[in-house]
């Protein structure tokens, strides 16, 4: 406990928000070649893209929601629930473009996207629609999923452009809450791909 007080005799509350989502990870290949094509593009829109993102690369396949302070015990458990009822087998995620998508002014997000298969496809509906069976939407609306992975925001929008393609075998998921603002990610969970 902290041993700074408020005026008024009270703990200062926190103003932590915490995100937590479900995500694929690429393995070390896949994410060093992603990091290399984000430190290449970064200067085209004046962005000092730093190394350490390549450990926060992902794949969002559900965004559970923002908690401030601390997300809901009940929450977790909830979604570790439907994390282990999900049964597929491995599938492969290729990306062959980057480019952005609309966002803040300054601030667009530079993706990687390419066609997704069918394996992740079918994974993704999946897994949405027992998490918003589960109730576990915290009242946002999903929009249809698009799979990309985020290099970095840019300066300016990007036109799609292709790309060596990378790719890796998906072998597992995880659940991972981020302290936003701060660059942290926890791993909560993590469940392996394999047939029932």
């Amino acid at each position: 406990m902290s041993g700074q007080m408020s005026l008024d005799g009270f703990e200062p509350k926190s103003t932590r928000l915490y995100n937590l989502f479900l995500a694929l990870m690429p393995d070390e290949q896949a994410a060093s070649r992603a990091q290399s094509l984000a430190m290449q593009l970064g200067p085209t829109q004046g962005v000092a893209v730093k190394a350490a993102r390549t450990a926060r690369f992902h794949v969002t396949l559900f965004h559970v929601g923002n908690f401030l302070d601390e997300v809901p015990a009940d929450t977790l458990r909830a979604t570790n629930v439907v994390a282990q009822s999900m049964v597929a087998t491995p599938f492969k995620v290729a990306f062959d473009e980057v480019g952005s998508f609309k966002g803040k002014p300054g601030r667009l997000p530079v993706v990687l996207l390419g066609a997704a298969s069918p394996g992740l496809m079918q994974f993704q509906a999946e897994l949405d629609h027992k998490m918003k069976r589960a109730g576990l939407t915290q009242g946002e609306h999903h929009r249809q999923f698009t799979p990309h992975l985020t290099l970095f925001y840019g300066r300016s929008p990007l036109q799609a452009q292709a790309i060596e393609p990378i790719t890796w075998q998906a072998r597992d998921f995880v659940l991972i809450r981020s302290i936003v603002g701060e660059g942290v990610y926890i791993e909560e969970g993590r469940w392996p791909l394999q047939p029932e």
